[in-house]
């Protein structure tokens, strides 16, 4: 099978138009799509931390608990051709979580358990547009949709939202992550249809 899934074929978007984005369809369910098998952290041992800033930040999950969350509703796109409407998360902002770290950075990579990273504009995630999710459906998050917490980047297609989730690096220039690296476009904005490179 080829690193690179041109998604599915033959489906046309279906719903209401203002919120399907163009060669999207729906879904009821909730696909589980991984580069590698599912990575099982316990709570004891989680940590996430925020490197590149004036000063180191980090938190165990007790603490990370305990910051401030928000109940989120929005629809997700991935960039394998399906749609989900009115998914409902909770998690921490990272208006919350930058705004705690000084810094004056223009982008941020996200890293992963299992090695995975994903690249964004400072833009892109600020201004109440991503959280750092850690329940899906008033439930934890499980581990096949990334618990216990994943990167939530609703306004781009769904590989953005980085599943398991540990940490963010400031950065002043931007660096590709891992699926950037293997041909899928930089930004992933699904109302322009932004898949791969040259999209």
């Amino acid at each position: 099978m080829p690193l690179i899934s041109r998604g599915f074929r033959g489906r046309q978007s279906e719903g209401p138009s203002d919120r399907i984005p163009p060669g999207q369809h729906l879904v009821d369910d909730f696909p589980v799509l991984s580069a590698g098998p599912t990575p099982h952290t316990p709570l004891e041992e989680w940590t996430f931390t925020i490197e590149g800033g004036a000063a180191p930040a980090g938190w165990t999950w007790e603490e990370f608990r305990a910051l401030p969350s928000e109940e989120v509703t929005t629809d997700i796109h991935c960039v394998t051709k399906w749609s989900k409407l009115d998914t409902v998360w909770r998690g921490v902002s990272l208006d919350t979580l930058l705004g705690l770290v000084e810094n004056d950075a223009g982008y941020l990579l996200a890293f992963c358990d299992g090695g995975y990273t994903t690249n964004l504009p400072l833009e892109a995630v600020t201004g109440g547009k991503a959280w750092v999710a850690f329940e899906y459906g008033g439930e934890p998050l499980h581990p096949e949709h990334g618990g216990p917490a994943r990167l939530l980047v609703p306004k781009l297609y769904f590989w953005k939202s980085a599943k398991w989730v540990r940490g963010l690096r400031l950065q002043a220039q931007d660096e590709p992550g891992f699926w950037e690296v293997n041909g899928y476009h930089n930004y992933g904005d699904p109302w322009r249809e932004q898949r791969y490179w040259g999209d």
